[in-house]
């Protein structure tokens, strides 16, 4: 029987057969049901989470988390595999998955450009219906010099070490960038955790005024990129804890 191990695998014999059938740089992407599995497993997570909001269902938003972060793993896994071993990934292909990455950004930036404006909008000229005062009549705001400082120096810690990781990786140093990984990791789960204290703790809600609104919504949206963030660099630090060399 043919040995069809990856150890006799010839990247080379691969890549002259693939050429003969493929007579551009792209890569055509087969049928994958990742996209529909992790759009379902979203909804059950924000799902639960809301009853979670309501004092119900906590282990089903853990259950539903971790689901998640198993559903990217798989993904990822094979978007490895198309790269390293299937030769999808020219130049081209980069090229475009690097300009995609750089719009992605920008529409980021806009969107909580957004949310700042909106925010601005009201605390610098308050109008009428606020009371015409900042924050508005009724608010109590949360000290700055307590938990959102500290989440703070969490948050740019964790930019820091995976900054250490990246440059580590880069210079094929395997122990450094596992230590990098880890701890940007670890930071990033106590920043999430700190900042569901809270908005445990907080003395108004979202529905309080235009301060709640802003707060929770601004917050909101960048606990949810963290908590992404968060799983796509627990995937990448398992990949490379598991890589044997």
């Amino acid at each position: 029987m043919e040995d069809i191990s990856l150890k006799n695998f010839s990247f080379k014999s691969f890549m002259l057969n693939k050429a003969n059938f493929q007579t551009h740089p792209y890569h055509l992407v087969t049928i994958s049901p990742w996209p529909l599995i992790l759009s379902w497993s979203l909804l059950c997570l924000t799902t639960t989470a809301v009853l979670w909001f309501h004092n119900r269902g906590g282990i089903l938003v853990l259950g539903s988390f971790l689901t998640f972060n198993f559903l990217i793993y798989l993904w990822l896994r094979d978007v490895s595999w198309e790269g390293t071993y299937g030769g999808d990934h020219t130049h081209a292909v980069q090229k475009g998955l690097n300009l995609g990455v750089v719009l992605f950004i920008v529409s980021e930036a806009f969107f909580f450009l957004s949310i700042f404006w909106a925010f601005f909008h009201s605390a610098l000229s308050p109008t009428v219906e606020l009371g015409s005062t900042w924050p508005p009549y009724g608010i109590e705001p949360l000290n700055p010099i307590s938990v959102p400082i500290f989440n703070t120096v969490l948050l740019l810690s964790s930019g820091a070490f995976v900054t250490f990781a990246h440059h580590s990786l880069i210079d094929k140093e395997r122990y450094n960038t596992l230590l990098g990984l880890a701890w940007t990791v670890l930071l990033a789960l106590a920043f999430t955790a700190l900042q569901g204290i809270e908005y445990w703790e907080a003395p108004f809600n979202i529905s309080d005024s235009v301060y709640g609104s802003t707060f929770f919504f601004s917050t909101g949206f960048h606990g949810l990129h963290v908590l992404l963030g968060t799983a796509f660099l627990s995937v990448g630090l398992w990949r490379i804890f598991t890589y044997i060399i």
